[in-house]
């Protein structure tokens, strides 16, 4: 994942920011008992996927060409001295 950028744009923060103050609202409210208040933060979380959604349709996200992994050939093996070679 180190190479692939994954997640590091204003979009996905954004996104994952408002989502996860969605989930402490609805946590506090469950815990409340207050359904209102719970799916209340049910819609907050539904809302940070669409700002991420939007976001990236803006430009903010992780450009397309990123998306692919470059495949690159495994290294050659060193090369061995033959058993009976003097160094």
């Amino acid at each position: 994942m180190a190479g692939s950028s994954h997640g590091h744009t204003p979009a996905a923060w954004t996104g994952v920011i408002i989502a996860f103050i969605g989930f402490c609202v609805a946590g506090a409210f469950m815990v409340m008992a207050q359904p209102l208040g719970f799916w209340a933060g049910m819609v907050i979380i539904a809302l940070g996927g669409v700002v991420g959604a939007v976001m990236r349709a803006m430009g903010l996200g992780q450009p397309k060409q990123t998306h692919t992994l470059a495949h690159t050939a495994p290294a050659p093996a060193p090369a061995r001295e033959p058993a009976g070679a003097e160094g």
